[in-house]
């Protein structure tokens, strides 16, 4: 099933055999600001960082993490709202300078390290007017949200970012180098697209690429006090034939400090569409008419390279963070009045967002190819609380859980699982449905025997 990589020759102690990288420690001068990661409430500190610079870095760093006994943890781009991508006494695979992308604009291929970011993948391919699915955030890690599903901008047209996987190459719990596509090792190929880090490191994804020529991102505001009429007329917009190419979302949020927000919106709490068109301006502006109708207070549409729409809405670091969500079969009008009617409790003023998310279209298509049945939902309600204050710990904890809570009426039961934290075994099952979780048990019990990577939204070995 494997490819060869030297195994070590001898036990160098402290330092795994054969690595070629960095190891930090603490004490090291660049040890606390490589153990941070983007939640701010996780304060983890490792034994070890492995700051690997190839596969056989990562490699090594496994076995050795193996052989003494180590929890592991990997790290991307660090965004693991429960903090996986660190560990406490562990050792961190660190991925962070394995950030190169190839581009074949011919082939329409795009071949990304596994530390890579979205900035550098989507930097990489906008020189050639291509582009796939990725993430709303760039400082996000390519392989992390994409291996877990990948929801996006633009997975309304062209699915979820694992859709456009051709291959992985991946570094398993024995420290051996596998490579998983569609005629060689299938079924791990297959538990890539949505099963996350469970089967071990990807130091390598390729994908296939898309033109997107033009792209427009529109943003809308109105006072929250609006929230119910404006949630009523996206919904009936998305829900009447939206055309594919229309991605983004309704959400409430506080009102940020830009130009295009009058002052008296700024700080205060509002009712917002996010409109993020694969098209042009006018196009973008016909497809969202019914909603420019109402009237918004506030109001930006541009047209921008995709590279740079990728980039304008970035979360920012070094706030408090806790996510979760659910997937709903529909959205009626008692559901939009609950939904909004909790938005009063979310945290504010804060970087805070609770969203409605539409899907449909090509996210719905390959439903049943994957192991990911919450692609069937309608829309995805998400509370994404982002606060500064520790104080505000368990107020906006019980926010997100009671959005959610609220919104049970019409949910799946299923969940995208890069959502959320952790929420226990049950969510996790959910998040793949009964069948699907047994096959991919049986992966894991294959590659992971001894559930070395467990620091995730764990599949349990059978």
């Amino acid at each position: 099933m494997s490819d060869t990589i030297s195994r070590p020759t001898g036990a160098q102690r402290g330092r795994p055999d054969g690595f070629g990288g960095k190891v930090l420690r603490a004490g090291d001068p660049a040890y606390d600001e490589a153990r941070v990661v983007f939640n701010a409430m996780i304060d983890k500190r490792p034994g070890m960082i492995a700051q690997c610079e190839s596969a056989a870095d990562v490699a090594a760093a496994v076995r050795y993490g193996v052989a003494e006994g180590l929890e592991i943890a990997v790290r991307g781009g660090g965004h693991s709202v429960a903090g996986s991508s660190v560990t406490d006494g562990g050792i961190v695979i660190d991925l962070r300078k394995m950030t190169s992308v190839q581009v074949d604009p011919d082939a329409r291929l795009a071949r990304v390290a596994g530390g890579a970011t979205w900035a550098n993948l989507d930097s990489a391919c906008q020189p050639y007017w291509l582009a796939t699915t990725g993430g709303r955030v760039s400082t996000t890690g390519v392989a992390g949200l994409t291996l877990g599903g990948g929801s996006g901008w633009l997975e309304r047209k062209f699915g979820l970012a694992c859709d456009s996987l051709v291959s992985v190459e991946l570094i398993t719990a024995d420290g051996q180098l596998v490579i998983a596509d569609e005629t060689r090792n299938t079924e791990l190929f297959w538990a890539l697209h949505g099963g996350g880090g469970n089967f071990g490191v990807a130091t390598s994804l390729t994908f296939k690429l898309r033109p997107l020529t033009s792209m427009t991102i529109a943003m809308l505001f109105w006072p929250a006090d609006a929230g119910v009429e404006v949630t009523r007329r996206y919904r009936d917009l998305i829900e009447a034939g939206a055309p594919e190419e229309l991605g983004g979302g309704v959400f409430y949020l506080t009102g940020p400090p830009e130009d295009f927000v009058p002052l008296h919106l700024q700080g205060e709490r509002l009712i917002g569409v996010a409109a993020l068109y694969a098209g042009t301006e006018a196009e973008t502006r016909e497809a969202i008419a019914p909603m420019l109708d109402l009237n918004p207070e506030g109001i930006m549409i541009d047209e921008l390279p995709y590279v740079a729409i990728q980039s304008a809405l970035d979360d920012p670091p070094g706030f408090r963070n806790y996510w979760s969500a659910e997937h709903l079969n529909e959205f009626p009008d008692v559901a939009i009045k609950a939904f909004s009617d909790r938005a009063a409790e979310m945290p504010y003023p804060s970087p805070s967002q609770q969203m409605a998310v539409p899907w449909g279209g090509a996210v719905a298509r390959d439903a049943k190819k994957w192991p990911l049945p919450h692609r069937t939902a309608a829309w995805v309600i998400h509370p994404f609380g982002v606060w500064a204050d520790e104080a505000d710990d368990e107020r906006g904890i019980r926010w997100a859980k009671d959005v959610c809570d609220d919104l049970k009426p019409w949910a799946t039961g299923a969940v995208y699982l890069n959502f959320i934290g952790d929420e226990g075994q049950d969510r996790v099952i959910a998040g793949f449905g009964q069948e699907n979780y047994d096959r991919l048990r049986q992966v894991k019990s294959e590659l992971d025997p001894d559930n070395v990577f467990h620091l995730n939204q764990n599949i349990r070995p059978a």
